[in-house]
């Protein structure tokens, strides 16, 4: 699979959940909860244990049915390490250079961590696939519609305090997807379930939307 049609299998719901949790066991109990809710796009954060067990046992066990992916990816070897281990896109809270070379040696997708229009402009040129806007909590849909109208090319990601509530509100604003943490993935599986249906929805409608208002400013 080439990398454009990863990113595009990756953000295809406009949303991919973020795993972060203290043990294996609990991060691979939280995946299968959303996988049987219906996410198909998981991140598996490296600042949990194990990891990258994790997202080998996940690889392995989804096939092509759902999108693994490696968050907290901060330089070429926790890039290479991952790409090994299986995961088909990259995330990182920063810009670095060195793990989008990494990724894209081996066609995996990276999305890079940025906060400002320079770190954008400056992530688009060294071939990043999205633009994960990091944290999200410092700034609102409004602002990022307005560095849309100037960078309409920026595939962005908001991540960082998207909760169910505002994340459609994001979409409309032109991003691409949401990345979603605890905000999502806290709860039992009926409670996790029930977020899902319900922001997939939203997302649904949000991006439809967007793209009707999109047609009609042309």
């Amino acid at each position: 699979m080439y990398r454009w049609e990863t990113t595009c299998a990756a953000l295809e719901q406009r949303v991919f959940a973020i795993i972060r949790s203290d043990s294996y066991e609990s991060v691979t109990a939280k995946a299968d909860t959303l996988l049987g809710a219906g996410i198909t796009s998981l991140e598996i954060s490296l600042t949990s244990p194990y990891a990258l067990d994790a997202v080998s046992t996940l690889r392995r066990e989804t096939g092509e049915d759902c999108v693994i992916g490696a968050g907290t990816v901060l330089d070429a070897s926790a890039a290479r390490a991952a790409v090994d281990a299986g995961a088909r896109f990259l995330v990182s809270p920063a810009l670095d250079a060195e793990v989008i070379r990494t990724g894209h040696r081996y066609g995996v997708p990276v999305f890079p961590g940025v906060a400002t229009p320079t770190e954008m402009v400056r992530a688009l040129e060294l071939g990043a696939d999205a633009l994960k806007l990091f944290p999200a909590s410092g700034h609102d849909p409004r602002w990022l519609k307005d560095v849309r109208a100037a960078l309409p090319q920026a595939p962005l990601l908001p991540t960082g305090g998207v909760t169910v509530q505002n994340a459609p509100e994001w979409i409309a604003a032109g991003a691409v997807a949401c990345g979603m943490g605890s905000a999502l993935t806290e709860g039992d599986r009926e409670t996790v379930a029930k977020r899902v249906t319900e922001l997939l929805q939203r997302l649904e409608e949000a991006g439809s939307a967007e793209r009707t208002g999109r047609a009609r400013s042309r």
